[in-house]
């Protein structure tokens, strides 16, 4: 869900021109919503949230959720405050997964030039596909028209002559839309929006800028750099002063190596007991484990995140003896480092593993032990990843992990 200052009377009309406007930025409308309505399709047309029940926070809402205030982020009992009527739905990530690898297939057969950025959002470079398929924006009607009829879900693009102009131009054409920003048009249109618009201009930067009576891009445009830099610190400045000229020379990247994969979750009630726990964290173990193998990555570090009833947060981590991508493995680590936490009377509100430290599979040497049965394992949970690709990500599970607390929102996957 895009959060970003937008201009409520902005020009949706700024040209036709496409000849200069190869980038496409594709982002999924409300994804994880629109993904629970393909199976739920009687809840269209009203405000449903993806979250927990009681108590972490929003993921995605519908439209009709977000017109009574509610947004990403913001904690579930807000949300319910706003807006009571509200359908709440658990999150289950491993759909979402599955939707997205449809979404970035249809992508991936347009142009192999595409950067994912998320799970619901993607740069493409079009420059190669015109020949083929021909000009920007006929590319990208045809894209939103595959995603909506073979997915059943929404996407809107921007299409223009830069990552960061295309990436506004698509926050401006939700929900369910289509934007082009011609390569003459950007500065015009960048001129436009609400200075808070621009990478990196958060609060306290606004609020900074809001000194000196800088409050749209166009007004940030019209500041001598060295203002800025002496304000902002001379990258910050320079960068802002760039892109407020629509200048964003970053081309798109096909690879993006994940710096890290990870899994937390908040509980509906506090975990008290070391048994729930340790089954939380084999099942986040398990999940973390099969994104690394997906992925063709292997984990040299793991770490796990504990939150508490009085909201006193810590982390802990440590490196593993050989790099791997097996869950027993990442679970025996998470379960030493949790064995190290004092856990109080209130007991655990959020519990997460992360694996960190990643390298390539196929590129990294792992030295194996006499009697390390690592290879068996890894063999098994390869099987479980084949019956849960034919048959979905419910099919087949660890017997221990019966155990876990159904009282758990799976609050998310962190990257």
């Amino acid at each position: 869900m895009s959060r970003g200052p937008r201009s409520v009377g902005a020009n949706r009309d700024w040209g036709r021109d496409d000849s200069r406007t190869p980038i496409l930025h594709v982002d999924m409308d409300a994804f994880f919503a629109a993904v629970e309505l393909i199976d739920r399709p009687e809840l269209r047309g009203r405000p449903v949230i993806v979250g927990g029940q009681h108590r972490g926070v929003v993921l995605s809402a519908t439209y009709e959720a977000r017109a009574a205030g509610v947004h990403s982020a913001m904690p579930m009992a807000q949300a319910r405050a706003l807006c009571p009527q509200a359908i709440v739905i658990q999150p289950e990530h491993g759909r979402y997964r599955e939707v997205s690898q449809s979404v970035m297939r249809i992508l991936g057969e347009v142009t192999p030039v595409i950067e994912p950025l998320s799970i619901d959002e993607a740069f493409l470079d079009v420059s190669g596909a015109r020949r083929r398929i021909g000009p920007p924006r006929l590319i990208a009607e045809q894209i939103r028209e595959r995603i909506r009829t073979e997915l059943k879900v929404v996407a809107s693009v921007g299409v223009a002559s830069t990552k960061f102009v295309a990436k506004l131009a698509s926050s401006h054409a939700k929900p369910d839309g289509l934007l082009l920003i011609p390569d003459e048009a950007s500065v015009p249109f960048l001129h436009s929006l609400p200075v808070g618009a621009l990478w990196g201009v958060g609060e306290r930067t606004q609020a900074n800028l809001a000194r000196l009576a800088i409050h749209t891009v166009a007004d940030l445009a019209n500041t001598p750099v060295g203002t800025l830099n002496r304000l902002l610190g001379n990258s910050a400045g320079g960068r802002l002063f760039d892109l407020s000229w629509g200048r964003d020379p970053r081309p798109v990247e096909p690879v993006r190596q994940e710096k890290s994969i990870g899994h937390e979750q908040t509980f509906a009630i506090n975990l008290t007991g070391r048994a729930e726990m340790a089954a939380v964290l084999l099942d986040q173990a398990h999940r973390c484990a099969a994104r690394l193998r997906a992925g063709d990555l292997v984990t040299a570090g793991v770490s796990i995140k504990v939150r508490f009833a009085d909201f006193t947060t810590l982390t802990r981590s440590r490196a593993l003896e050989a790099p791997t991508d097996v869950a027993h493995e990442l679970y025996q680590a998470a379960r030493a480092l949790l064995a190290g936490v004092d856990v109080p009377a209130g007991g655990v509100r959020l519990l997460g593993v992360r694996c960190d430290a990643l390298s390539d599979s196929a590129t990294t040497v792992v030295q194996a032990r006499l009697d390390d049965p690592g290879e068996e394992r890894r063999d098994a949970e390869r099987a479980m990843d084949a019956v849960r690709a034919r048959y979905g990500v419910n099919a087949l599970t660890a017997g221990s992990l019966l155990s876990v607390p159904a009282t758990a929102n799976r609050s998310g996957d962190l990257n």
